[in-house]
């Protein structure tokens, strides 16, 4: 948990805006299912501003802040440890991470409670007697340092110090005096200490500019709140049982299946043992970001290490795609072990261990086909099929990202599936939310300005991790997405489905600029299972492949993967008008010049969600989803650019100004430690090292 991290010249800017107290407010709501009280929204309000001034005074503006941080990294969500804020820089001498952890009072006066010992305090104004801020600090301090605390055995200078701007030192003696505790963590600075405060923080933290945000960074890979791309975490990891460290509740979903797997499973290792015979079946749920398919991918890995028949299924064709043609290139075991839902029409014999299905909102009511025999097609519900065809069902589920009025993957569907073929079921939530930089606030933006939530909007406060910018023109937006992409950023265009879609043409497979903006024009992400021309890729690697850059990808392609930055084009199937959404669907004509299809009235062209397959109810949830999805594929940056210049207008209010230059995580801003261009896929076959026991190693690697 961490509510803000800027630099300190950055967060005077924010709060100059009026901006700071509020996100931090809205911040805390969401992580303490309480509203912040009147104490912190003070303490933020001038503490910290103060604080953040004395850093611009001592010439080290470019220290970042990062405010109510957790002490480790699996401190628990109900009652955490919560330092006000980490100062985090480089030391000027010793050339590695240096941190300082501050404690922010707004006391003005106190009191010993006992003439002997200064643990104890009585504070001006409040009732109950306070703990020496050093008590608390050393606290802090021990966790911070320790193997579990955010650098993780890393070598860094770390002190700490309280922050009593409103005190003097005559009002606050009895926490100077020689009793009082004391440490390199439990330094006090009052009003008569400003000037060696100032001196402290030069000796403590380099000046220069990016030193400070390489270690920030470092620090918030260490929590976790800087995500590996799943796709280069899985080719990282190749041959490996371990392909990502889980942290806090995906840790105890992970145990708690694995657990079940070694009592329901017969044991080859131990044949004697009689196991469980009834099937059970595990529900998590959880939104974009919240780690369900490091869960399933690390949960794979280690059963399969362990002797285990495992499948992976999906409903996305783009998942696999780039699962097996990117990650598993060359390696036909691997690129196996990655299926569909509707691949189980007739159950395997014997039966999977385990299957995990991802994305199972996606499951679809029947397995069919247009391509399969009559004999080939379901007849029963896909999520039996699925339940017939392992001992261990495992699904992940996010009803928020249904995106087809044939998906019928819902909590209810599955619990009456495993009721109705007498499988004991046990369902997980997963909240604490890790894509799209770690911010949870971000997520929640997109929900309440798409009208996903009900929650009213409020303008995008920047939170450095997430950034957010409103193109003017089409232009504009390439430009952004190209030049970070060119520098060695993962970067994608991606549209709403508001433009007709024509298949690649001719013998060449020429791919028709179907998305037509003004003079803009732009094909689509090729509809064809083979290369096209200008070696354009085929639909499933469009997300991985290098040229997927030159097409605009949609919500089918998208869906369950993410960039670094991602460029999303609303067309006018959810245009603003007043203070509501209006979706529309549009309608085509014929090209009399090239034969092929233009629109003739702006709006949806998605054939899935035509008049005559929903209603306009449905439709407008559905196209909410799809909007829902692709403005949250990006890791780093979202740059937004509507058709409708009212629409564009309303959006340009809600993201509001982006001048805090710094704040713009282009590759040139990113310290060295953030710049990690994708990986290509790697030709080969690794062999994977089975395990005789099934506990997991640490990983270096993280993902959510």
């Amino acid at each position: 948990m961490l509510l803000l991290k800027l630099a300190a010249q950055d967060l005077l800017t924010l709060n100059a805006r009026r901006l700071m107290v509020p996100h931090l407010a809205a911040r805390w709501q969401h992580f303490r299912k309480t509203d912040a009280s009147l104490t912190e929204r003070s303490a933020w309000a001038e503490s910290l501003v103060s604080l953040a001034g004395d850093l611009v005074a001592a010439g080290r503006g470019n220290v970042q802040m990062i405010v109510e941080c957790a002490a480790t990294i699996d401190e628990p969500l109900d009652s955490p440890r919560l330092i006000d804020v980490v100062l985090v820089g480089r030391h000027p001498e010793q050339n590695r991470p240096s941190v300082q952890l501050v404690e922010l009072k707004r006391w003005s006066r106190v009191t010993r409670v006992e003439q002997a010992t200064a643990d104890l305090v009585y504070v001006e104004g409040m009732e109950k007697a306070k703990a020496h801020p050093a008590l608390q600090l050393r606290e802090y301090y021990n966790a911070f340092r320790s193997a579990r605390g955010p650098f993780q055995g890393l070598a860094f200078e770390c002190g700490g110090f309280a922050y009593l701007h409103n005190a003097t030192d005559e009002s606050v003696r009895p926490l100077l005096d020689v009793e009082a505790p004391n440490g390199v963590y439990g330094r006090i600075y009052t009003s008569d200490r400003r000037e060696q405060l100032l001196s402290d923080l030069q000796r403590s933290f380099a000046a220069d500019d990016e030193g400070a945000a390489s270690v920030a960074e470092v620090m918030l890979q260490g929590m976790g709140l800087r995500n590996t791309r799943l796709l280069d975490a899985m080719i990282w990891s190749r041959g490996a049982d371990t392909v990502f460290t889980l942290r806090g509740r995906q840790k105890e979903i992970a145990d708690q299946i694995l657990e079940t797997a070694s009592r329901v499973l017969p044991n080859p290792r131990r044949p004697e043992l009689i196991p469980d015979e009834r099937r059970v079946v595990f529900l998590v749920t959880g939104g974009a970001g919240t780690g369900k398919s490091a869960i399933g991918l690390q949960m794979k890995a280690e059963l399969e290490a362990q002797g285990r028949t495992v499948k992976y299924a999906s409903g996305s064709r783009a998942f696999n795609g780039a699962m097996q043609e990117h990650v598993g290139y060359g390696d036909s075991e691997f690129r196996e072990s990655f299926t569909y839902f509707s691949s189980f029409v007739t159950p395997p014999d014997p039966p999977l261990d385990v299957l995990i299905c991802d994305e199972a909102h996606r499951l679809r009511d029947r397995s069919t086909s247009r391509f399969w025999k009559p004999e080939q097609q379901g007849t029963g519900p896909q999520v039996d099929e699925l339940l017939a065809a392992s001992r261990l069902t495992v699904f992940f589920l996010d009803e928020a990202q249904s995106v087809r009025p044939n998906e019928v993957g819902t909590v209810q569907l599955i619990e009456e599936a495993a009721g109705r073929n007498g499988a004991r079921l046990a369902r997980f939530d997963l909240w604490e939310q890790f894509r799209c930089g770690g911010s949870d606030a971000y997520i929640r933006w997109v929900r309440a300005v798409l009208g996903v939530t009900d929650e009213t909007p409020d303008p995008w406060r920047a939170d450095g991790l997430m950034h957010i910018e409103v193109a003017d023109t089409p232009e504009e937006l390439e430009r952004i997405i190209r030049t970070q992409a060119l520098a060695g950023a993962s970067a994608r265009m991606v549209a709403g489905y508001c433009w007709p879609w024509t298949k690649p043409q001719g013998d060449m497979k020429r791919l028709e600029a179907d998305v037509r903006i003004g003079d803009w024009h732009r094909p689509w992400n090729a509809d064809s299972d083979t290369f096209c021309e200008n070696d354009a890729p085929p639909s499933r690697i469009w997300s991985v492949n290098e040229n997927g850059l030159d097409q605009i990808g949609c919500v089918y392609t998208a869906q369950g993967l993410e960039w670094d930055w991602c460029g999303v084009i609303m067309g006018e199937d959810m245009v603003r008008r007043g203070d509501k959404w209006v979706f529309r669907r549009g309608k085509d004509r014929q090209d009399p010049e090239c034969d092929v299809k233009r629109v003739a009235t702006p709006g949806s062209f998605d054939p899935k969600v035509k008049a005559g397959s929903v209603d306009d109810d449905e439709f407008a949830r559905l196209v909410r989803h799809a909007y829902h999805v692709l403005m949250t594929r990006a890791g780093r940056a979202t740059v937004l650019y509507s058709t409708d210049e009212e629409t564009r207008t309303y959006l340009k209010q809600m993201v509001g100004e982006v001048e805090i230059h710094s704040l713009r995580p282009i590759w040139e801003n990113l310290p060295q430690e953030a710049r990690r261009p994708p990986l290509p896929r790697q030709r080969g076959r690794h062999k994977r090292k089975k395990r005789k026991s099934g506990v997991a190693h640490e990983a270096e690697l993280r993902l959510f």
